[in-house]
């Protein structure tokens, strides 16, 4: 529909908090437009689960391309942030600007004091949030325990002024895409949101660290007068009491601290004359290999939620090869992987720079066509047609998961992890050329600009 009348969409009933409980809007200058630009509006994974929390309930793809277009060209006005609620003036084609808002389910008390001891648990949460970052295992965490953090499909309820009866209509979808960019700017956005202001936030965190440091101060005071454990148990004693005797050891020691970067590993080569067979420079490799992967995986079992999280399916000796290329760049290490892989030389290098895109997702998406469901490839080319903003967009022949531009080198592959990843023709052969995104008219712009 145009953008004449004016036509007020009732939102549903939200339960709130007390009004003297509630801290002070945010407003925020309008944002400027982006015109002709394909960069994504959300950065941040908080910003994308905000965008893909609209994108999922929406529908009509339509009015989300449409609501594109008018935040890249600055149609969105200055942005209040409440509890509960988001609103802006946008405006469209009449010259009074239509009142466009989103209404947001607040937290309850009980729910703010579950994420709060969340938030307290680890210095490392806060210190997140003070840089400006949203801690994924956090949200990981906060979701586990029954904490609505960020929205899910259905959670945003959009309310407009003008006539349109689209779910979003294209000015509240423009409001949602302007919000994605405030929320990767500060992520005390989406708390607000949630019921919560920042300086509240942070006094009561404050307390709960004091609180929690006195706690911790009285049990090791209380733990300084107790009895010695008893001595260990001895070959041939009785299994009861050796058994018993464990209610007397002190508890286990926190975890050490991460180090600031991998360690080096051994130094092999010329200390000393190998055996037959061995290789010292390859097993220097390996071993500082090994110790960057365990920095890695001690890093994310520290994280919160890790103990929930399912382990990466293990990597075939292809894909391991590929990685081994990809995050050691040394022409000799290349040649050794190239001549025992079973692969050649242009085929292990492909596979390698797919690799740095998106490590396994990007291999399969190199080597693997497939049958996305057709909604999926129909959704995607009505928003491409919708957003073009030079006019129709270049030609595409469709096969499979692949969308070829005709009369240029140049291809779209959509992956199984939602995302397009462009490719070029070299030599009669395609090979990855950048990252992915989820739009596909991000992606087809950077390949026409090359």
């Amino acid at each position: 529909m145009d953008d004449d009348g004016a036509w007020t969409m009732t939102g549903r009933s939200r339960p709130g908090r007390p009004a003297a409980r509630k801290p002070a809007a945010r407003t925020f200058e309008a944002l400027p437009p982006t015109k002709g630009s394909r960069a994504p509006f959300a950065e941040s994974w908080w910003g994308r689960a905000w965008l893909r929390s609209l994108e999922e309930s929406s529908l009509d793809s339509g009015r989300l391309s449409r609501g594109r277009t008018y935040a890249r060209r600055g149609a969105v006005g200055p942005v209040t942030v409440a509890p509960g609620s988001v609103g802006a003036p946008v405006h469209g084609s009449r010259r009074t600007p239509y009142r466009s808002k989103v209404t947001v389910e607040q937290l309850t008390d009980r729910q703010w004091d579950q994420l709060l001891d969340m938030i307290a648990e680890r210095a490392a949460n806060i210190a997140a949030l003070l840089d400006g970052d949203m801690p994924a295992g956090l949200a990981d965490d906060a979701a586990a325990a029954g904490v609505p953090l960020l929205p899910g499909p259905r959670d945003l309820d959009p309310q407009c002024s003008c006539p349109d009866w689209g779910y979003p209509c294209k000015h509240a979808a423009a409001l949602c895409y302007q919000v994605a960019r405030l929320l990767d700017r500060d992520p005390f956005v989406l708390l607000l949101l949630r019921g919560r202001g920042e300086r509240e936030l942070m006094d009561e965190l404050g307390r709960r660290n004091t609180a929690r440091a006195s706690a911790e101060a009285a049990v090791s005071a209380a733990t300084a007068g107790a009895p010695p454990a008893a001595p260990p148990a001895r070959p041939g004693d009785p299994a009861g009491p050796a058994f018993a005797s464990r209610t007397a050891l002190p508890p286990l020691p926190g975890p050490p601290p991460l180090p600031d970067r991998p360690g080096r590993g051994p130094a092999l080569v010329d200390s000393a004359i190998p055996e037959p067979g061995l290789d010292p420079a390859a097993l220097e490799l390996l071993a500082a290999d090994t110790a960057t992967r365990a920095h890695h995986l001690f890093a994310k079992a520290l994280g919160a939620g890790h103990a929930d999280t399912t382990p990466p399916a293990p990597l075939t000796e292809w894909q391991d090869a590929v990685r081994l290329a990809a995050t050691h760049p040394n022409p000799d290490v290349f040649a050794r992987i190239s001549s025992n892989c079973g692969r050649t030389p242009g085929e292990l290098a492909a596979a390698t720079r797919a690799w740095r895109h998106g490590g396994t997702a990007s291999l399969d998406v190199l080597e693997s066509p497939w049958n996305p469901p057709a909604s999926r490839l129909e959704r995607d080319r009505e928003a491409l047609r919708a957003d073009w903003a030079d006019g129709r967009p270049p030609r595409l022949r469709a096969w499979r998961n692949r969308w070829t531009i005709e009369g240029r080198d140049a291809q779209l592959r959509l992956g199984r992890d939602g995302l397009w990843y462009p490719y070029t023709k070299d030599e009669g052969t395609w090979r990855p050329a950048g990252p992915p995104d989820a739009d596909p008219a991000v992606v087809l712009t950077a390949l026409l600009e090359t």
